[in-house]
């Protein structure tokens, strides 16, 4: 009974750690602000131990005791990372990471000593719409206002009105040479009528 009562307990601090997650997007060259708050607002400055670690193993920030700690910092995150000191004792450790790269994506979790609360974000990184739109490599989308279609688009027009136009054409010479021939047709015709009349007196 004893065993299983403990069981329970490590099972629900468990599910208390991990169920403080949140999923927050950016972009390749922007920033982001990677959320950490703890509800335990009794916080002394002195005693307050947080450290950020991307995807278990990197370095990304400590605060000891209340103060930055940047000696055992992740090389790829020096320079990068903003804080906010003044929120520290209000139990806000939210960190800003700028300059992001395609390899800043995964899981940053914060460690809060003396809590039983481990925040965990999970970054997603997109590709900025600019950088979208320099892509023009085979199979790939051209850049954005470029329609690949506009030359054969012209060309199709020309041809249609070059059609229209050589119908025309046709159509003139048709009529003026079916007046042409009736016209001749007429005057032969008079011609004869004045013979008999010609022939008859």
């Amino acid at each position: 009974m004893i065993i299983s009562c403990g069981f329970i307990c490590v099972f629900a601090v468990l599910i208390n750690k991990v169920s403080l997650q949140e999923t927050v997007e950016a972009v390749i060259g922007g920033s982001v602000l990677l959320p950490c708050s703890s509800t335990e607002h009794d916080l002394k400055l002195q005693d307050i131990n947080v450290h950020w670690r991307h995807n278990g193993s990197k370095i990304v920030y400590d605060i000891i005791e209340g103060s930055h700690s940047q000696e055992k910092q992740d090389p790829v995150f020096k320079n990068r990372i903003e804080t906010f000191p003044e929120e520290y004792e209000s139990g806000n450790f939210s960190i800003r990471l700028t300059n992001l790269t395609r390899t800043d994506g995964g899981k940053y979790i914060c460690f809060i000593t003396h809590s039983s609360e481990q925040p965990t974000v999970q970054l997603i990184i997109k590709e900025s719409t600019a950088e979208k739109g320099s892509i023009s490599t085979e199979g790939e989308t051209e850049p954005e206002g470029v329609e690949t279609s506009s030359p054969w688009l012209w060309v199709g027009i020309v041809i249609v009105i070059v059609i229209i136009i050589i119908i025309v054409i046709v159509y003139f010479r048709k009529r003026s040479s079916s007046h042409s021939w009736a016209g001749g047709h007429d005057m032969r015709s008079g011609t004869h009528e004045d013979e008999d009349i010609i022939n008859q007196s």
